[in-house]
């Protein structure tokens, strides 16, 4: 099964040389496109900084079947449709951030910010470089398996950070500038409301999002990826898989809201600390369970580690903040786990009726919508009826992007999700 196995096959060393340098450019875009991200986003437009993920997609992708098989390029049409992505996602926000007109370019190394910047920096990079070191432990784990492993536990992966990115990031970018502010105004009680409404809706997201992962394993891997060299027997790899990564969606989710709360609040050290700690935690932790359950071994640890990282920086957060109602976010976790419990309820009940679609991509498809349409259903009523409070909030927050004459995010200056 070429699909799973441990990787491509080893290029030439000249053709990785030249994919390098044409890669290379590219560099000095993505640090740009992320300092425009910050300053757009520190002005609430969220916009255009959201457009970037679009714009490099759809570079990327039209250049491949421009240029790829068709085309002389090969391979080559890949990198030069990232490259050219990563600069168009860079040139995109550029007309946002001159309609501000106040910013203009100039040189000043002695300006006290850079030195800010230096001290914050050093604890950021260390925390960079211990996810890449969990990363790196993860493929030297895997890659004394089975081959196929590395590939499954990729998908697995992929499909949880599906909703960590689309919900659980888009709510910390909304909210981080916010906090900041609001920490910046030694306005301790605003920043600790905004941490306990961005918590609840990510666990109002999270929780379904990994009970509906768990439950409908299989006919999601089979939907997304069987066909071609993916064959039935990838398909039971990767569905095995998945459960062990989406228990840890929930806790991945809210790390994302309570790193952002330490980087406003300027506790950027013990964030750090705790990245370390959950590192060295997989790293135990796949030690210990590798010879006995392999793969799902090393994502049960990054769960596990992701969830110990969740109750270490909610101790930090406890002595930052003020006005965390922690007693109301704990009993919104119990009704939405209810309601996710009732729905994996009615997943099995359809599994049980022992209806299954033909093997024609459209015919798994509309049967999995299915699924989710009445897994969906079940879920909203029974949180409607334990009275979840997220479940307005979001229904309010989907209706006002349909409203006319709202204020524009630079007029707006209230909290964005609240």
């Amino acid at each position: 099964m070429p699909i799973i196995a441990h990787g491509f096959p080893p290029p030439q060393m000249g053709v990785a040389i030249h994919m390098t340098r044409w890669l290379m450019p590219s560099i000095i875009a993505v640090s740009l496109s992320g300092v425009f991200a910050a300053i757009l986003n520190a002005h609430h437009r969220f916009r255009s900084a959201a457009l970037t993920g679009i714009a490099l997609n759809v570079v990327t992708i039209g250049i491949v079947l421009l240029f790829g098989d068709r085309g002389h390029l090969g391979i080559f049409a890949l990198v030069l449709g990232t490259s050219l992505g990563l600069m168009v996602q860079m040139v995109v926000q550029i007309p946002a951030l001159l309609s501000m007109g106040k910013y203009r370019f100039t040189l000043n190394l002695h300006h006290p910010g850079l030195r800010r910047i230096a001290q914050v920096l050093g604890p950021i990079v260390v925390g960079s470089a211990a996810g890449q070191t969990a990363l790196f432990f993860d493929r030297f784990f895997a890659s004394t398996l089975s081959p196929g492993y590395i590939a499954g536990m990729n998908y697995a992966t992929k499909l949880v950070n599906f909703p960590q990115q689309i919900f659980a990031a888009a709510i910390a970018t909304v909210i981080f500038p916010l906090l900041a502010s609001q920490f910046a105004n030694a306005d301790r009680r605003g920043v600790g409301q905004n941490v306990s409404t961005g918590l609840r809706l990510v666990t109002f997201i999270a929780i379904p999002s990994a009970c509906a992962l768990i439950a409908l394993a299989r006919p999601i891997v089979q939907t997304l990826f069987e066909r071609g060299t993916f064959g039935p027997t990838a398909t039971d790899l990767c569905a095995g898989l998945l459960p062990y990564a989406a228990v840890g969606l929930i806790a991945l989710s809210a790390n994302v809201i309570l790193t952002r709360v330490c980087f406003a609040c300027k506790e950027t050290g013990w964030a750090v600390a705790t990245s370390i700690v959950a590192v060295a935690l997989n790293v135990v932790l796949s030690l210990a369970w590798l010879p006995t359950l392999g793969a799902r071994g090393l994502l049960l640890a990054n769960s596990l580690s992701q969830l110990f990282q969740a109750v270490l920086l909610m101790m930090i957060a406890v002595r930052l903040v003020q006005g965390v109602n922690w007693g109301s976010l704990a009993l919104s976790v119990v009704k939405i786990s209810v309601a996710s419990l009732s729905m994996i309820g009615a997943l099995h009940w359809i599994a049980a009726l022992g209806v299954q679609p033909t093997a024609q991509f459209a015919s798994r498809f509309w049967f999995l919508i299915g699924q989710l349409a009445i897994g969906g259903l079940v879920f909203l009523a029974v949180a409607r009826l334990l009275e979840v409070e997220e479940l307005p909030l979001v229904g309010r927050l989907m209706l006002q992007k349909f409203e006319r004459n709202v204020p524009s995010a630079p007029d707006n200056r209230e909290a964005p999700i609240a």
